[in-house]
């Protein structure tokens, strides 16, 4: 086991999920999400990013959803996240809540469906299985590694996540390599935040005392379009709900 994995334990790439199947306009969509709701994970649209807020457990259980989210070309990864408890100095200054659907390029989904997929997902009649997903250690990288973007562009793409904002939630599409990515950095936060956190014992959002985090941004190569460029970037807070 390498150094920057070491701190991860047997449950670390483990997750239990609850699958669904639902039809919209005469196509058939699986959807994955948590089991058990997310209480210290959230997503604010916060101009001009987007910014995510993880404590170390569930950042471990989103970070894993990502890694899944690279194993299944053929489902939607969803994260309900607009209902979790408010992160302490967060939204006073219109941060915007959102969910958060993770899409395979090889299944993508319209964004104008994605509202009518949710409503049946939530409907009483919706059959869902209750599963436990594993995920190998081997499929996170390096928490420390740098991963250069290829020379070649069509290489390249693959590390780049289409975003698309719709019915309160971001949608992410892209490839495996794009979804591992995203979750070594949301597992690197994790890592290095709680012992930051720890020394200091002061927490002010998005502040410097021992802010920890990582982007997640890479939405177009093109430098030309530098003016459209956000970021996803993830912070590590702690335990705000219990």
């Amino acid at each position: 086991m390498t150094g920057s994995r070491a701190h991860l334990t047997r449950d670390g790439l483990r997750v239990r999920i609850v699958v669904q199947q639902v039809r919209v306009a005469g196509k058939e969509y699986r959807v994955i999400r948590p089991a058990e709701p997310l209480k210290n994970g959230a997503l604010y649209k916060n101009r001009p990013h987007y910014e995510m807020y993880v404590d170390r457990t569930d950042g471990r259980r989103i970070g894993t959803l990502w890694l899944l989210a690279a194993r299944s070309p053929h489902s939607l990864v969803y994260l309900p996240m607009r209902t979790t408890r408010a992160v302490p100095g967060i939204g006073d200054d219109g941060a915007r809540p959102l969910d958060l659907v993770l899409a395979p390029r090889t299944a993508p989904i319209r964004p104008s469906r994605w509202k009518r997929v949710r409503e049946q997902l939530r409907a009483g009649g919706a059959a869902r299985e209750v599963h436990t997903a594993r995920m190998p250690e081997r499929d996170l990288p390096g928490l420390d590694a740098h991963c250069p973007l290829p020379d070649d562009p069509k290489a390249a793409g693959t590390y780049v996540l289409r975003k698309d904002l719709y019915a309160e939630t971001l949608l992410l599409t892209g490839g495996a390599a794009a979804f591992r990515e995203g979750a070594k950095e949301i597992f690197a936060v994790t890592k290095y935040g709680p012992p930051e956190a720890a020394g200091t014992r002061l927490y002010i959002p998005g502040a410097c005392n021992y802010h920890v985090c990582r982007p997640v941004y890479d939405w177009d190569l093109d430098p030309r379009n530098c003016r459209d460029w956000e970021q996803l970037h993830v912070e590590f807070c702690p335990r705000w709900a219990r």
